[in-house]
């Protein structure tokens, strides 16, 4: 493991010389404040926390903290589950809260090119005038940095990609301070080394992403919301799998267990049902194919024994639908107060979806923990969230964890979907991996020799 020096007050003093006094803080509040993220993983404080505002100033001091083997973690908003974010080593947490303009808006290319603090919701509120939208939604307002930093995903993954699949060019500080531009604004790139993925997903462990043109999409003309309700899981997760091989094009197909659409009535007064219910997206250019689409959805549901489903092209039902389903975790906290939760994700082939959730099911009975099942499931992707109070709660989420993630590899599946590696999935890449880890290793004593970007994150015992 890597020996990093403390930031001393000159230190200090040269930050501020490169970022200005007001970028620079080691106040008590803003260091809390940047100690963790969303998830259960404990808090570590940085020494030093820094705002830069420009590409030029993320490098210079990428450079400095190099030149004194300082360890650096990049910071978007703080919504990651996986400890991907937490400042581990200590040392410099860089915020880019301001560092959230829109550079450019490339409309006539459907693109936009924006600093990496920008949430992605302020994002598409400023896209709306342009009738255009960036896809990925991980739900929570998280950064397009840390979005593409993470290869965030969301509901509407199934149709319109991962972050990674929605980027053409960024550009990226290196640790020692080189600013290098990745990738292309040509829709078609044939030229060199990928490297603009390398960079998409490594979570800020080989370089800081300082800007980045993503793709757009036409805000779609016609849309509706489907909700339908199933007697048990293993329905809805067949319906699932038939739905995405019937050639229908879902912008988003979301499951929730039983509990969870008990809790979003009981809550939200979204009329749902108390069972296992699909929440399911249409986009279409015409009515007529909308209409079309929706009705090859219903016979295929009710194939499947459907209880009840309900179809609505109303903006203002479709919306309140999705806040609720947006808003889940946090009405989940609400609804159990004194308890913290335990939230893990994996993804399996689409074929392999209903072995996986078989599984959650028969060990989350077998040792009788209450558990939520939520997730992406036209991709294949399931969270599974475990409310605890005690140490001894706390330490069977971990096992069942553990068990869970194992199963999905088997089944040909990831570690994690979508929440990254972080912390918390760290210990499971060799199983995933294999030998193909010590090629990311050496990838990274490439790019980052002395180790000092995010550090502790993606490899085990490091």
């Amino acid at each position: 493991m890597t020996t990093y020096n403390p930031v001393t007050p000159d230190i200090i003093d040269a930050l501020r010389g490169i970022l200005g006094a007001d970028a620079v803080s080691v106040a008590q509040a803003d260091i809390d404040l940047h100690a963790r993220d969303q998830g259960h993983h404990p808090a570590h404080p940085a020494e030093v926390v820094i705002f830069p505002t420009t590409a030029e100033g993320v490098a210079a001091t990428l450079k400095l903290a190099n030149a004194h083997c300082i360890p650096v973690t990049p910071w978007g908003v703080g919504t990651g589950l996986e400890g991907n974010a937490i400042p581990v080593r200590g040392g410099i947490l860089m915020s880019f809260e301001k560092m959230n303009k829109i550079v450019a808006v490339h409309a006539d290319d459907f693109q936009v090119t924006v600093q990496p603090g920008i949430g992605h919701k302020d994002l598409n509120a400023e896209l709306a005038r342009f009738g255009l939208f960036f896809p990925p939604d991980p739900g929570a307002n998280a950064t397009v940095g840390g979005m593409l930093a993470n290869n965030a995903a969301g509901i509407r993954t199934v149709k319109y990609g991962a972050s990674k699949d929605n980027v053409l060019k960024m550009q990226v500080a290196l640790a020692d301070g080189r600013l290098i531009s990745v990738g292309s604004r040509s829709v078609k790139q044939a030229s060199g080394y990928d490297l603009l993925h390398l960079f998409v997903g490594s979570e800020g462990t080989l370089g800081v992403i300082t800007e980045a043109t993503l793709k757009l999409v036409p805000v779609p003309t016609h849309m509706s919301a489907v909700v339908a309700h199933f007697s048990t899981v293993t329905a809805a997760v067949e319906t699932v799998v038939a739905v995405r091989g019937s050639g229908l094009d879902p912008a988003a197909l979301e499951l929730i267990d039983a509990a969870h659409a008990k809790m979003l009535r009981e809550t939200e007064g979204v009329p749902l049902k108390d069972y296992p219910t699909l929440f399911m997206e249409f986009h279409a250019a015409l009515p007529e194919t909308l209409e079309a689409g929706l009705k090859s959805v219903r016979e295929i549901c009710e194939e499947l024994g459907v209880i009840e489903f309900r179809a609505t092209t109303d903006t203002a039902e479709r919306k309140r639908l999705w806040h609720a389903r947006h808003h889940s975790y946090e009405i989940m906290v609400r609804s159990h107060p004194g308890k913290q939760f335990f939230i893990m994700d994996v993804a399996v082939p689409i074929s392999a979806y209903p072995d996986l959730i078989s599984f959650v099911e028969t060990v989350t009975a077998r040792d009788s923990v209450t558990a939520y099942m939520i997730g992406h499931a036209g991709d294949g992707n399931i969270h599974v969230e475990f409310p605890y109070d005690t140490p001894e709660s706390f330490e069977r989420a971990m096992k069942l964890n553990g068990e869970i993630v194992m199963q999905a590899l088997k089944l040909g599946g990831t570690a994690t979907g979508e929440h990254g590696v972080g912390l918390g999935k760290a210990k499971y890449m060799p199983y995933e991996h294999g030998e193909s880890l010590d090629v990311m290793r050496a990838i990274k004593a490439t790019l980052d020799p002395n180790g000092i970007l995010n550090p502790g994150k993606v490899f085990p015992n490091e």
